[in-house]
């Protein structure tokens, strides 16, 4: 590694400090200057030759770009491990030619689970799975046929499943959502695994939905379960962003009887709100009666304003349900107003009952 004890810059060598952006001296030096002394290694795994290295590959000319990647091709592996190197050989596939792309890439391939259950190889595989063609994405991912479990639950394998689902073709990762099914629930709990059943979530597509339908029939038959998961409610909550309406109302089916008692949990209470403000109109009234109850003293709402989490729940429903429905919810709660204003949890919505009662309104 070049380092500030090298020569001095008077004799013409490179310093870790020849890079740094604070050095008078650093104007001076080009990327041809580098390519020349054979340093590209040595200077993308220094702090500031990495970003030197970086930014002249954003304007390098192709020759200038090829030069280097000639020198990096022994050490790719060694690069896209490193703190810093991994960062300019990300840049070369941002803006490397095609050919440039496939040529770095053939010396990645046979290395990528390796490289995506490592902290600093991770990027450059998602970075490759951002910028090379189908074909190529296509042989990344079948690099990690038979290894997409034990991805989804590392910490930095999971990133790269992700980018999968984000980027690749629906038949390039048929095996990878083949490989949750009779673990989605696991996966929905699992602090990483939550993630990558998000992202299928978000992602799938018309041509993917028959292999989806079983990842939501686990998802939905434990909908109470991984409600009060503290990474589970997030699997939950994206159903009712970007399921069906068919798979909105089974969960709002599984809620009803329950929102009082969901709406006080820590997690839970996220899916409650959710539920709400993605929910039919036929759906959202009939959880709203279950809310309002028969009368004031009944009302479950009552107890809702009162709790540290439930509250916040009472707060969203009042921000989407009608005009009609918003004056109910506040004659429900007005009568207990008094009480409430000495519970700090309530004081938001006190404040808006408050507000709907006054002569103006």
């Amino acid at each position: 590694m070049i380092t500030k004890a090298s020569t001095a810059h008077s004799s013409g060598a490179m310093t870790t400090a020849s890079f740094d952006a604070n050095d008078p001296a650093a104007s001076s030096i080009t990327m041809r200057d580098v390519i020349a002394r054979g340093a590209v290694i040595e200077v993308s795994m220094d702090q500031y030759g990495s970003r030197f290295v970086q930014q002249k590959l954003e304007t390098a000319t192709i020759e200038e770009k090829q030069a280097a990647l000639e020198q990096m091709l022994p050490d790719t592996i060694k690069l896209c491990a490193d703190v810093f190197g991994n960062y300019v050989v990300q840049k070369m596939f941002e803006f490397g030619t095609h050919d440039q792309r496939v040529e770095l890439l053939s010396k990645i391939i046979p290395h990528v689970l390796t490289l995506s259950l490592n902290m600093y190889g991770c990027r450059v595989v998602q970075k490759a799975l951002d910028t090379v063609d189908p074909e190529s994405q296509i042989a990344i991912v079948a690099e990690l046929r038979g290894h997409v479990m034990q991805c989804v639950k590392d910490q930095n394998g999971n990133h790269v499943i992700q980018k999968c689902i984000e980027k690749c073709s629906p038949d390039s990762i048929i095996f990878v959502v083949d490989s949750f099914v009779g673990h989605v629930h696991a996966l929905s709990s699992h602090p990483y695994g939550c993630r990558v059943v998000q992202r299928l979530l978000e992602y799938c597509t018309e041509d993917q939905r028959r292999f989806q339908q079983s990842v939501l029939a686990e998802i939905l038959s434990n909908i109470e379960d991984l409600a009060k998961n503290q990474y589970g409610n997030y699997v939950i909550q994206h159903v009712l962003i970007h399921g069906g309406p068919q798979h909105r109302s089974a969960i709002n089916q599984s809620l009803k009887g329950k929102l009082l008692m969901l709406s006080r949990h820590k997690f839970a209470s996220n899916v409650v709100e959710k539920a709400f403000l993605h929910a039919s109109k036929g759906d959202r009234a009939s959880l709203l009666e279950e809310l309002l109850g028969k009368d004031s003293e009944s009302s479950p709402l009552v107890y809702m304003v009162r709790d540290q989490f439930a509250n916040y729940v009472v707060q969203k429903i009042f921000d989407v349900v009608d005009d009609e429905q918003r004056l109910l919810l506040a004659q429900r709660i007005k009568k207990h107003v008094p009480n409430l204003r000495k519970i700090p949890y309530g004081r938001h919505i006190v404040a808006r009952v408050d507000r709907m009662s006054a002569p103006n309104q």
